[in-house]
């Protein structure tokens, strides 16, 4: 006699045949009846807490360039999810995530555990949500999931299921689709910005990260080479676009209408690529283009395409638009090359107790692999990252998406379980703040448990000095609980299962670090740091 077939079997074989075989979740009550017998050709990475999960989710989307799947429980959940959820949002990342609702006979009688108005909990931060209307319909609404969250621009979409539905009879599920995942750019309105572009006298080029998400990078290299043109990071990026120690590298263009206006003086034209139009913060008022300047946008999303302040803007695939735009620009041989990104590298004369960032990330640059992939959520310091460690390689920088910290520990954990689910092998390195480490300081138990080899580096100066610098810049003294003391961070990694150590010298950061890439498990250096006015 052969079992029956359930919305649960089929839902599985469904998500076999899409590939979407890694689970990423904390289990509920409400979720036990999909994750009961687990089978064993999946994987299910357990996360303490759900904006961890989201992370993870998040960083292994990206790396493995595939959606990924999600289970919450119920609303308390998601609404724990929802602070990582705006990053996976705006980082365009394809997660399916799903909770468990209640059982559909207790729910005309709002039951405990049940989700209230399911659908609306997580928006705006998903571009799809959607409850079955019945129990058959289970593994359709996964199939229009998948293909929402991978058409451009790819997001996250949510799936609330009643936990009844899961044993509910159903044959099969035979109308599985494919999708196209890349929109062509309208080549007659990219042949008009092309010829701007080959009139313009000192063209500024700005990618932002929907280059590097679209492998559009090496692309990038050869458009800003033939139109010799000045390249810019654009504002506050979650993914590197373009090699920061190349010669044509001006460096990031700053975050405030004034910051970025005044960096593009000088430039005719300034063509944005996989970028918002700018994200700016804080708000420091100025005009938003220098005069004489003109902007041209070509993104992927209508959306940030829409909400553009100034110039003309082109929806297309990045990597698409950049192949094409190299052969219809002229050569820009007659261009004064820009001058490239000063680096002093100022280090103190004497050694200092505790060190400064730019101690640590000299030491840094000179014991990281070239191959390290680096997740960044040391706001204060990120200047002294791109002046000191480049982004050099395509999909070798992470951060966080949105404005808010605990995205980079547990991202980090992404990373890495994403590069051994596709073979391959190079050290992952988290910069992180002591304040960023404790929003999802339980993500160390999933790395320690997975026996991932990420080193984590937390700069432990004992204060939030992203908000003291945003203090000092906005006249707003006397801002209470932007002092850290009283953690013991080492400590408390040991306790989730980490190899963990302080250091106080760069001779014993440099030796530990070294030792970190070679323990073959997840480390946690504490570096005692002094705090770091930001440059906002």
């Amino acid at each position: 006699m052969t079992e029956q077939s359930t919305v649960r079997s089929v839902t599985y074989d469904l998500l076999r045949t899409l590939k979407l075989t890694t689970v990423f979740g904390n289990p509920g009550s409400t979720e036990q009846t999909f994750l009961q017998d687990f089978p064993e050709d999946f994987t299910y990475v357990l996360g303490l807490q759900e904006a961890s999960v989201i992370a993870m989710a998040d960083s292994f989307s990206q790396v493995t360039g595939r959606p990924a799947l999600v289970n919450l429980h119920s609303s308390a959940g998601v609404g724990n999810a929802v602070g990582n959820l705006v990053a996976a949002y705006h980082g365009n990342s394809p997660l399916i995530i799903t909770s468990g609702q209640q059982h559909r006979d207790l729910l005309i009688g709002d039951p405990y555990l049940a989700n209230r108005e399911a659908t609306a909990l997580p928006k705006p931060w998903v571009k799809w949500s959607y409850e079955p209307g019945r129990a058959e319909d289970v593994p359709e609404a996964f199939m229009r999931a998948y293909a929402q969250a991978l058409q451009p621009p790819t997001g996250p979409v949510y799936l609330s299921i009643p936990m009844d539905d899961w044993n509910h009879p159903l044959a099969g599920f035979t109308r599985v689709r494919t999708l196209s995942d890349r929109v062509a750019p309208d080549t007659g309105r990219l042949r008009t910005f092309a010829e701007r572009i080959s009139a313009s006298r000192s063209p500024a080029l700005v990618f932002g990260p929907e280059v590097d998400r679209a492998g559009g990078w090496d692309g990038a290299v050869a458009l800003a080479e033939k139109l010799r043109a000045a390249v810019y990071g654009a504002p506050l990026l979650d993914r590197a676009s373009f090699p920061e120690d190349h010669p044509l590298f001006g460096g990031p263009l700053g975050m405030s209408v004034k910051t970025i206006s005044d960096r593009l003086t000088g430039h005719d034209l300034v063509v944005v690529i996989g970028a918002e139009v700018f994200r700016y913060y804080p708000y420091v008022p100025g005009e938003y283009l220098p005069s004489g300047t003109e902007l041209l946008q070509i993104t992927g999303n209508p959306d940030v395409a829409a909400a553009a302040r100034m110039g003309d803007s082109l929806l297309g695939d990045p990597k698409l638009a950049i192949e094409l735009l190299m052969d219809m620009v002229a050569e820009g041989h007659t261009r004064t090359a820009p001058q490239p990104m000063p680096r002093p590298r100022v280090l103190p004369q004497e050694p200092n107790s505790p060190l400064t960032p730019p101690e640590v990330y000299a030491t840094l640059s000179k014991v990281r692999p070239p191959d390290a992939v680096i997740v960044n959520e040391s706001t204060s310091t990120m200047a002294q990252q791109i002046e000191w460690l480049p982004t050099t390689r395509s999909g070798s920088f992470f951060a966080t998406a949105s404005g808010g910290i605990g995205w980079g520990t547990p991202a980090a954990v992404g990373v890495a379980l994403a590069d051994r689910d596709r073979g391959v092998e190079r050290p992952v390195v988290a910069l992180i703040g002591d304040g960023s480490l404790q929003y999802s300081v339980q993500a160390l138990y999933t790395a320690a448990q997975h026996n991932l080899p990420i080193v984590y580096v937390v700069m432990r100066n004992h204060e939030y000095s992203i908000l003291k610098s945003f203090a000092v810049l906005e006249e707003t003294p006397g801002v209470p609980g932007l002092d850290l003391p009283g953690i013991d961070i080492a400590s408390v990694a040991r306790g989730f299962g980490c190899r963990a150590v302080g250091v106080e010298t760069t001779e014993d950061l440099e030796r530990e670090f070294k030792s970190a890439l070679t323990a073959n498990t997840t480390t946690v250096i504490v570096v005692q740091t002094q705090p770091q006015k930001a440059m906002l």
